[in-house]
């Protein structure tokens, strides 16, 4: 317990109250006296400062963590794990204890990168979780390193057959496809066209695509004739 009093101290040295307000403002579902205020390019500094140090790895022991930052901080010091099956099992353990969008989008290991294979099963097993977050996590990833090269029409399956009621999987669903669609239009169209989405994810992503710069004027016009 030490060393987890040692890092919120270390938290609480870089307080920012006005950017707390702010955070929570973004953060809703987090009550306001759990966050300390620090901001994410201070958090990420103190996460390389410290991701081999021995206080790190003890304090990523504890769980649950108390406060946001703290949260926070521990999914930026799995973020720099350097072994697959040691980043795997840090991310696996700590997935049940988030309670909150920004802390599992900010979760974002760089090792997945080199290990495509082994990741896209841990995938499917991340999607099919009834857990909100690692629900979410597991499509965030999806559409960070499978919708580029790595990209297979199979692979859209995963987040469409997720039927949920919780908002934060369905906007993750619909921010998805949106991506999908700026990046693999020929095959996620037909997503659209013949309506597989639920109705308010459908809309969503529609709204979404229409937002992004990467998808042309023509297609967006298209998209707003299938709301």
């Amino acid at each position: 317990m030490g060393e987890k009093m040692e890092m919120q101290n270390r938290l609480f040295e870089l307080q920012d109250k006005k950017y707390a307000d702010f955070q929570y403002k973004l953060t809703p579902t987090v009550p306001r006296e759990l966050f300390i205020g620090v901001r994410v390019p201070k958090l990420r500094a103190l996460a390389k400062s410290y991701s081999r140090e021995k206080e790190a790895v003890e304090f990523m022991q504890v769980l649950p963590h108390h406060y946001y930052d703290e949260n926070m901080l521990h999914g930026l010091l799995i973020s720099e794990i350097k072994d697959y099956e040691k980043c795997v099992a840090a991310v696996e353990k700590f997935l049940p204890y988030v309670d909150n969008w920004a802390v599992c989008d900010l979760l974002s290991p760089k090792v997945f990168q080199k290990h495509k294979q082994e990741l896209i099963q841990k995938i499917r097993e991340w999607i099919a979780s009834a857990h909100t977050y690692t629900c979410r996590f597991g499509m965030k990833m999806l559409m960070s390193h499978f919708l580029d090269a790595d990209f297979k029409e199979e692979y859209l399956e995963l987040p469409a057959r997720v039927h949920s009621d919780e908002y934060y999987v369905n906007m993750m669903i619909a921010w998805y496809f949106a991506t999908a669609l700026a990046k693999q239009w020929d095959a996620a169209i037909p997503y659209i066209e013949d309506r597989r989405l639920d109705v308010w994810v459908h809309n969503k992503t529609i709204q979404k695509a229409r937002e992004s710069y990467r998808i042309a004027e023509e297609r967006k016009e298209y998209l707003k004739s299938l709301k």
